[in-house]
């Protein structure tokens, strides 16, 4: 262990208030990993939410491991030194538990890196009834676990908040025991929302196309996603503040969780449906007593300004003078007094997701904006004086034409009009990203639109404004949409080469191609309506068929609209009556 690499960990914790250290022996330690860096996921609120539940356990110590730097990490490399946790730079094979918040695809790689350098076996089977517990929660574990099915012994399946304590109950308890792994693994596997790979066998036929899961009959024969009913029982705030993050000493508050507009491209709108709002009093009693060393406040969720006390919430926070900040905004929903609110606060930037450019790509997604919605947002921006104007659009839709593309260009050069119009002199970004379908979604059964349509759409945009003043247009890579559209939807073998492609230090397409597959044409695949999917074996709450409903609603442009008291149309909510 060098120097430099705890003196490093050390200097992170110095710059922490809130962060919570227990002398070795006191609890049990818990290891909680964000599979990026500190400076993004300590801006993710899910950890510091869980953080807090383990800590509040009084049994349970929780310490963080993040990836390191490229500098750090070749240091760590070079002198063979294990990953260490951030509170007490314990190693982390030390620990019994390790809980893996996985948020992107992209950071599947960022894990086997992390274990690997910790000298914690890759894969699940291997690991003796001594060695940790790797589990594995968040978005990607809830709508599709498969591809790290072979590293996880377990995964979280919906909101960890419904399940963690049960989780190290049952943990301990199997400890103290001195329970082999597979007894403790099928204990585990009784626990709602807990998913336990080695229980259950994928089939494939002939042709090597997956055909169903065969499950153990000592195990459920589908585990069902966990949701929290009462939101405001449970922690809602950062946890810990810093101004190492992407968010410099914000005081991140969650006002609701869940969507219910149904855009049928959404993984979060259909795996944390229903829409749940915290209590305004309770939200505003927090942030009235947040540290004092607060910048901004932040309030997440993942539909912002449909919480039903939005403008309640932000004209106190303005009469109250304090700084904030919001995530996510709907076109539909802005007013004079939100903008006002948002401007006041030091918002300089109106942020609008469209997603699709034309009419009918709008309908197709159920997205319910309209062009008027967006003009409104830029006039009501231009009168409250924020400069700048950013539009999030996807390629590649369901059903999208080249003429969809013109058609949004088109749209794009009309807002810049009513910018200018506005006497808004400020920049129009533009943030293109390709659409990547996503299981448990409408979309599930769609492909990746093939990679050179991809690349002549993205050339269509680029080159329509290449040389537009006071626009931007930013865009990802397709290399990484590629990447990610074959592990959202991939099955177990999927991640076997990608366990293979990590340990020959390779790219995945290469391993792969070696197997005689194309990886563009995984991504592209479309899959057949009635098919077995490798996640079936998960329940979110709502049926295939209500699946397969809204998919054929899609193509005829039909309009769904968002979620309502009383409401039975999904079932989450109870049953469904379509």
């Amino acid at each position: 262990m060098t120097w430099e690499l705890k003196n490093a960990l050390k200097e992170i914790v110095a710059r922490e208030s809130g962060v919570q250290v227990f002398a070795p022996g006191a609890r049990r330690p818990v290891a909680f990993i964000y599979p990026n860096t500190y400076h993004l996921g300590m801006s993710n609120l899910g950890l510091h939410i869980l953080y807090q539940l383990i800590n509040s356990r009084g049994d349970s110590a929780c310490e963080r491991f993040f990836l390191p730097d490229s500098k750090l990490l070749a240091e760590h490399k070079r002198t063979k030194t294990p990953l260490l946790s951030l509170e007490t730079q314990r190693p982390l094979a030390d620990f019994e538990v390790i809980c893996v918040m996985m948020s992107f695809e992209m950071d599947y790689t960022n894990l086997l890196t992390m274990l690997a350098q910790s000298n914690v076996k890759l894969e699940a089977a291997a690991r003796g009834a001594k060695e940790p517990l790797v589990i594995i929660g968040g978005p990607c574990a809830t709508f599709n676990p498969e591809p790290l099915a072979g590293v996880a012994d377990a995964f979280v399946i919906g909101e960890g908040e419904e399940t963690v304590n049960k989780l190290l109950d049952a943990v301990y308890e199997a400890r103290d025991k001195g329970l082999s792994k597979e007894d403790t693994l099928l204990e585990l596997a009784q626990l709602s929302g807990i998913y336990v790979p080695r229980f259950y066998e994928p089939q494939y036929d002939a042709g090597g196309m997956f055909c169903g899961m065969q499950v153990s009959t000592q195990v459920p024969a589908s585990v069902k996603r966990q949701w929290v009913r009462e939101l405001d029982n449970y922690p809602q705030t950062s946890a810990i503040m810093t101004d190492a993050t992407e968010f410099e000493n914000m005081y991140i508050v969650e006002v609701a969780r869940g969507c219910g507009r149904h855009c049928r491209f959404c993984m979060a709108g259909y795996c944390f449906r229903k829409p749940r709002a915290r209590d305004l009093e309770l939200l505003l009693a927090k942030i009235r007593n947040r540290p004092p060393q607060t910048k901004k406040v932040g309030l997440m969720g993942a539909a912002v300004s449909d919480y039903p006390y939005i403008k309640e919430l932000t004209q106190t926070l303005v009469d109250e003078q304090v700084p904030f900040t919001v995530a996510s905004l709907r076109a539909d929903t802005l007013d004079v007094e939100l903008t006002q609110a948002l401007a006041a606060s030091g918002q300089r930037t109106m942020t609008v997701a469209p997603e699709a450019g034309s009419v009918k790509m709008r309908n197709i997604i159920n997205k319910g904006i309209t062009e008027e919605h967006v003009f409104n947002a830029i006039e009501l921006a231009a009168a409250a004086g924020m400069k700048n104007i950013k539009l999030y659009y996807m390629l590649g839709l369901p059903g999208e034409a080249d003429s969809d593309i013109e058609e949004m260009i088109a749209m794009i050069g009309r807002v810049r009009e009513k910018m200018d119009a506005a006497l808004n002199k400020g920049d129009l970004i533009i943030s293109v990203n390709g659409f990547i379908p996503k299981p448990f979604t409408p979309f599930q059964w769609s492909p990746l639109c093939d990679v050179k349509t991809l690349k002549r759409r993205f050339k269509m945009l680029e080159t329509a404004f290449k040389k537009a003043k006071h626009i931007q247009v930013q865009t990802e890579s397709l290399k990484e949409t590629v990447l990610q559209a074959v592990l959202a939807r991939g099955d177990r073998r999927i991640g076997a080469a990608l366990l293979e492609a990590f340990r020959r230090e390779m790219p995945l397409k290469q391993v792969l191609k070696e197997q005689g597959l194309d990886i563009e044409e995984l991504a592209a695949a479309a899959y057949e309506i009635g098919r077995p999917l490798p996640w079936q074996h998960l329940d979110m709450g709502f049926t295939e068929a209500y699946l397969i409903s809204e998919w054929r609603k899609a193509q005829r442009e039909e309009f769904t609209p968002m979620c309502f008291d009383l409401c039975r149309r999904c079932g989450v909510c109870g049953e469904a009556q379509v």
